[in-house]
């Protein structure tokens, strides 16, 4: 044997690069991490299981992708650094191994009125260029194709400073498509001012019909009565033109009230800065009713909702109009594209083709590309943003999903868990946050947080394989073979809900009885028609609570006891003890520490570098002055009850001297949607999804209406979180509500009295009802996709 044949038989030594096969991270602290210290195989589908709160996106999103982020984003200079968003590095001792992390996230694209799937996925982009080029008549560049881009038209004399200074006429004009009558927003907006003022009356006889506008209130009606716009005790019907229009419209500038400096602009602008620019949501409900009636949307007129202007609507491929293109389906429009035959664009459709069947592909062929991204459910936005990485060249990256299966029926979570395998097997590290067991089920390796939520959680119980979880006696480990049977009794209806010829986006002319007095589930496959029956065919009035999955806004400042009220009763209890004014009590009021402004952290910006915050010296991060940390209730200052959780601030405030039944009733509200282990002044900002939708409802149980419509409440809850949500469900039917929820979580539908399953399929082929009836009746014969799993699921 030669020389050379015996050395390519001997096994080479392991090359040193494949020695950092392993994420490493060793004592994570962020938020209610314990000193976590994990290895996680790189190149491998790893799973992050743990209950609702355990420290998941903790150790996930806020540790391993934030420091892979801060750490890309210092390789850039100065200079560019600037321009990006900053970042602190993550509480931990040690991070090694990471590669490059994208992040696919539930964060809501944004609700822009102008934002579109087209234009969140560069689609909008590709095909403004395809008509730019192919459309007929020829109107102008890509621009002119675009809602976006308004026409501009000027002209003048310019000064060229060049040699000898020279003054030249120019003109100058760019095409855009926006229509000019809704500026692209396919919508137009009309505040109704009769519900605004009086204007039999003058402001000085108390015009204003605005909730909380008195007429004393100095920041307010005080304002207008004293700015010298108006006359204050002329009625305003009686108003000059040039009156109504400072009344109404006029810019903000600064007024002296009294000698003080005050900002005074127009009622309109006012109006929408207070109340529009708000998350009804957190409204209170007759701020929330004023809303509703103050403010109609309508289509536009001009444009017919379209966006787009009357040039550009006009030109066309194969007489389609961009404005046509966008309002198909998106599988329909990829066969459109398909059929287009233009060398000269061959690279963008090309480009295009495959853009559009990835959307098909990862399940989303029945959007449009004009449907606007806010209305996005937050599995749809997080499918959206993965698009752009289905047919990424790109290998060893890290990519991190947030429960990737939200919002998908049964039937869907196949093709989601084969696209996070496809994105292993092209060398990736693909890292998951998820409760579903058949994701669970697909891993390679399991990471396990808790044991508990909050304070009780941020420890790793297990790390390996399924087999291995399930023999553990962890809470998922327990919970992860549940299976909810079919109830053996069904309660029996008080009413129905009749939905008559329902034809919002693809409902086909459905008529549905909804029984009332129990518990019925709508399901069907994603983009079946679901939410388009109960929040567009059921609305929200007198009798009827709708908690949709809308985010919820607020800032650091807001938190679980500012959103849902509980801080009212407790301000006031405080107030009445010690004698003092309520408002003291309040950290974006009188009792806020002045060197922190009540914010409880000084922030100092350093340009391009992680800003940093520090505690306030002064109040110690407690946010209020000292002086109101003297008064007690209970033995506990204000500070410490907002430190309480849940579940202790419920037992200090039912009984003893700080006995308060008004914040007792709220506190026991949260804790029977699970939010025991919150602490009261934890920030909204901190919240994950799940425990913000919980939130929404445990601020709706109050409410006096009769029908509770819900929707995928199971969003972001833990195998045994959805025991508990069923016990509640099953509260609030028995306390003679209705409850309605839209959901795909099969132990919700063996829970039901009563199904209502759309499809069969999704978009156009979706839209009518394929049955109703007990879950019983549809186990027994599994005639829909949704039958089928629910007959498996039972083990029928």
């Amino acid at each position: 044997m030669s020389m050379a044949s015996r050395q390519t038989t001997q096994s080479p030594a392991p090359h040193a690069a494949d020695s950092h096969d392993m994420i490493r991270v060793h004592g994570a602290r962020e938020n209610n991490l314990k000193d976590v210290s994990i290895e996680i195989p790189k190149r491998r589908l790893t799973v992050f299981t743990g209950v609702s709160g355990s420290g998941k996106s903790s150790l996930v999103f806020n540790t391993i992708a934030a420091e892979s982020q801060r750490m890309i984003n210092e390789t850039y200079s100065a200079f560019v650094q600037g321009f990006m968003p900053t970042l602190a590095r993550p509480e931990v001792d040690v991070l090694d191994g990471l590669t490059t992390v994208i992040t696919v996230d539930q964060q809501r694209l944004g609700s822009d009125p102008r934002s579109t799937v087209g234009t969140a996925t560069d689609v909008h982009a590709m095909l403004r260029i395809l008509f730019s080029r192919l459309g007929k008549p020829h109107i102008g560049p890509p621009s002119a194709y675009s809602f976006n881009t308004a026409s501009v038209r000027a002209s003048g004399a310019i000064t060229v400073e060049r040699g000898a200074k020279k003054t030249v006429k120019a003109t100058f004009n760019r095409t855009g498509g926006m229509c000019t009558r809704c500026e692209g927003r396919g919508a137009v907006s009309d505040i109704d001012l009769t519900q605004l003022y009086d204007d039999s009356k003058s402001l000085s006889e108390g015009a204003f019909t605005i909730p909380g506008w008195k007429s004393d209130s100095f920041w307010t009606v005080r304002v207008y009565a004293e700015s010298g716009f108006v006359d204050p005790d002329k009625p305003i019907r009686k108003y000059t033109k040039k009156e109504m229009q400072d009344f109404l419209h006029h810019e903000a500038v600064k007024v002296k009230v009294d000698g003080v400096n005050l900002t005074y602009e127009g009622l309109i602008p006012k109006i929408q800065k207070s109340f529009l620019s708000k998350d009804k949501e957190a409204m209170q409900p007759h701020i929330r009713e004023f809303v509703e009636r103050a403010v109609t949307f309508a289509t536009c007129p001009e444009c017919d909702g379209t966006r787009l202007s009357e040039g550009a609507r006009s030109s066309k491929i194969d007489k389609i109009s961009i404005a046509d293109a966008c309002a198909m389906e998106i599988r329909d429009l990829a066969e459109w594209v398909r059929g287009l035959d233009e060398p000269s664009v061959a690279p963008l459709l090309e480009a295009l083709r495959q853009t559009l069947d990835s959307f098909v592909e990862i399940g989303l062929g029945y959007l449009s590309l004009d449907r606007p991204s806010g209305t996005l459910s937050g599995g749809e936005a997080q499918r959206v943003k993965m698009i752009r990485h289905l047919g990424s060249s790109l290998t060893d990256v890290t990519y991190v999903f947030d429960e990737p299966t939200i919002g998908l029926h049964p039937h869907d979570i196949q093709r989601m868990n084969n696209l996070l395998l496809r994105l292993r097997d092209k060398g990736n590290t693909v890292l998951v946050v998820e409760h579903k067991p058949q994701t669970i089920a697909i891993a390679d390796h399991i990471v396990d947080l808790g044991p508990g939520a909050g304070t009780a959680g941020g420890t790793v119980c297990f790390e390996g394989t399924v087999e291995g979880l399930r023999a553990t006696d962890t809470v998922t480990g327990r919970h992860l073979d549940d299976r909810a049977a079919l109830k053996e009794t069904m309660r029996t209806p008080t009413g129905a809900l009749e939905i008559r010829d329902a034809t919002a986006h693809n409902l086909q002319g459905v008529d549905v009885d909804i029984p009332l007095g129990v518990l019925a589930v709508v399901t069907g496959v994603a983009g079946s028609g679901k939410s388009s029956l109960v929040h567009g065919s059921i609305h929200a009035d007198e009798g009827v609570v709708s908690i949709d999955q809308g985010a919820i806004r607020g800032s650091r400042r807001s938190n679980p006891a500012t959103y849902t009220g509980l801080l009212d009763p407790i301000r006031k209890a405080f107030a009445k003890v010690n004698g003092v004014k309520p408002a003291l009590f309040s950290a974006n009021s009188e009792g806020a520490c002045p060197t922190c402004n009540g914010v409880g952290v000084i922030y100092t910006d350093l340009a391009m570098m992680a800003g940093v915050a520090t505690p306030c010296e002064d109040c110690e991060g407690k946010r209020f002055q000292a002086a109101v940390l003297e008064y007690r209730l209970g033995g506990r200052d204000i500070s410490e009850v907002l430190a309480m959780s849940v579940t202790e601030a419920e037992e200090f405030f039912g009984a003893g001297e700080a006995n308060t039944p008004a914040a007792h009733r709220i506190l026991a509200r949260l804790s029977d949607v699970g939010l025991g282990y919150l602490s009261l002044g934890q920030p909204l900002t901190t919240l994950s999804g799940g425990e913000r939708q919980r939130l929404k409802l445990a601020t709706h149980m109050g409410d006096k209406g009769g029908v509770y419509v819900l929707d995928e409440p199971t969003t972001g809850l833990h195998l045994a979180d959805v025991e508990q949500l069923l016990g509640l469900l099953d509260r609030l039917v028995d306390s003679g509500k209705s409850v309605i929820v839209v959901e795909h979580h099969l132990a919700v539908m063996a829970h039901a009295d009563w199904i209502i399953d759309l499809g069969p399929g999704a978009g156009h082929d979706g839209g009518r009802i394929v049955f109703e009836g007990t879950p019983a009746e549809l186990v027994a014969s599994p005639s829909t996709l949704t039958g089928e799993h629910l007959a498996a699921y039972v083990g029928a």
